[in-house]
């Protein structure tokens, strides 16, 4: 296959779980899937998910949702970018730059769909909370059904989401397959009997559960086999949705924290300067007094310098990229490396474990255990009907209908039945989560 045909497969507009998709006069595939993501239940949720600060009284910090809309937007500059010139390279026919910015812009809207409450922590409470739970050892799971509760990983739990828990009838979005295999950055599952190498190894992209549908997008999208039937090496364009990602939440984690008095306005400034090298123009920067408008200029100028510099990379590693030799960040291997690694180390230090944040994180793992105690007691006792409390009974009544079986009750499969408790909890915002957990211990209890 010539890289001509190689980047027409990457590109499919073939549905999950329905064929090729229909593009409306005024609306490509990749565009309907951009609309289909933004009008969902769980993409609106991410307004009160944490990025960085959870459950912040200010109204300037950004939530996942802003992040979300912001990394669509540098992913769509992005992948227009880097279309253009692989348009010209290979001389496809009937594509154009656009469509590789809208499958990178959908991509990169969906791609923190799945992060439960609390972020990054809340993804270590639900690890946490099952590995001690006995459960995975009384059900007697596989090690791969292990894996995914012991590991669980909110890039997972996203497939999971845009391919069967939204509009759970059709099954879920049916979005393109170049959308999806895009938006797995780790195309692997949770367990496998050798590790990977490799940046994409790293995490795994979906659980058991949903292995066949990725199994589908693979074949559709024409992705390289690790292990047969197992795992892949990334869509090309998944590449550039780390870059979109990377670029907010560091550019944009640092601008939240100096507003917020966690980073002074001045070393901000200094490292955003060092990104923007020789794009920042003196003259403008000496007539912006105010400093938050500073940082603004300076945002804008760091982030136009790092999108060059990784289309620069991406493209000098075009046959490397396509055929799984490079499986690495694209920042990590541009002239910008240093001067991130000075971001990243702020970061590291001052930011990400500021006290207020560190406090609500860890309030997270309460909540978030307590929840999955409670709920997993439920269902575990309504699979088995004649040992049911009636706090359990109740319980279960509280659980949506969207997470049991088709009868009402809980699946009997215990993975599935396990699995479906998860998605309720992780599903839930920062807020509700807290608000459900103080009622049903009694902390809170409802007005009427």
């Amino acid at each position: 296959m010539n890289l001509n045909e190689r980047w027409q497969k990457l590109l499919s507009a073939e549905r999950l779980g329905v064929g090729t998709a229909l593009a409306a006069p005024q609306r490509t595939a990749f565009q309907q899937d951009y609309d289909r993501i933004v009008f969902t239940s769980a993409f609106r949720r991410l307004k009160d998910k944490t990025q960085v600060f959870p459950l912040s009284k200010s109204d300037y910090v950004r939530t996942r949702l802003t992040h979300s809309l912001e990394a669509s937007c540098v992913g769509r500059s992005l992948g227009a970018l880097i279309g253009r010139e692989i348009i010209d390279r290979h001389g496809l026919q009937h594509v154009e730059a656009a469509d590789f910015g809208a499958i990178v812009a959908a991509a990169c809207l969906a791609h923190d769909i799945g992060n439960p409450p609390f972020g990054h922590a809340g993804e270590d409470a639900i690890r946490e909370w099952f590995k001690n739970s006995g459960l995975l050892d009384r059900h007697g799971f596989s090690a791969a059904q292990c894996a995914d509760f012991a590991r669980y990983e909110g890039n997972a739990q996203g497939f999971r989401i845009v391919t069967r828990l939204q509009s759970p009838a059709n099954p879920g979005l049916q979005l393109t397959s170049a959308v999806l295999a895009t938006f797995t950055k780790y195309p692997r599952p949770s367990a496998l009997d050798l590790e990977l190498d490799g940046k994409s190894g790293k995490k795994f992209g979906y659980f058991q559960h949903d292995a066949e549908s990725f199994q589908r997008v693979a074949a559709a999208t024409g992705l390289i086999e690790r292990v047969a039937g197992l795992a892949w090496r990334r869509h090309p364009l998944a590449l550039l949705v780390e870059v979109a990602d990377d670029t907010c939440y560091l550019i944009v984690d640092l601008e939240d924290a100096a507003r917020l008095g966690f980073v002074p306005y001045a070393d901000a400034e200094d490292l955003l300067a060092d990104l923007a090298g020789n794009r920042i123009s003196d003259g403008r920067l000496i007539r912006l007094g105010d400093p938050k408008e500073r940082l603004e200029y300076l945002r804008a100028k760091a982030i136009g310098c790092m999108l060059e510099s990784a289309a620069a990379v991406f493209l000098e590693n075009e046959a490397a990229i396509l055929d799984g030799r490079f499986d690495d960040e694209l920042l990590a291997n541009s002239p910008l490396a240093v001067p991130l690694q000075a971001v990243l180390k702020l970061a590291n230090e001052s930011i990400y474990t500021a006290r207020p944040a560190l406090v609500i994180e860890t309030a997270g793992f309460e909540v978030l255990g307590g929840l999955l105690s409670l709920f997993t007691a439920a269902v575990e006792a309504g699979a088995d009907c004649q040992r049911m409390t009636t706090r359990e009974r109740m319980l279960l009544k509280l659980l949506p209908q969207q997470f049991l079986a088709h009868d009402g009750k809980p699946d009997a499969d215990p993975y599935v039945r396990l699995l479906q408790v998860a998605d309720f909890v992780a599903g839930m915002t920062d807020s509700y989560a807290v608000d459900l957990y103080r009622k049903l211990k009694g902390i809170d209890l409802p007005s009427n």
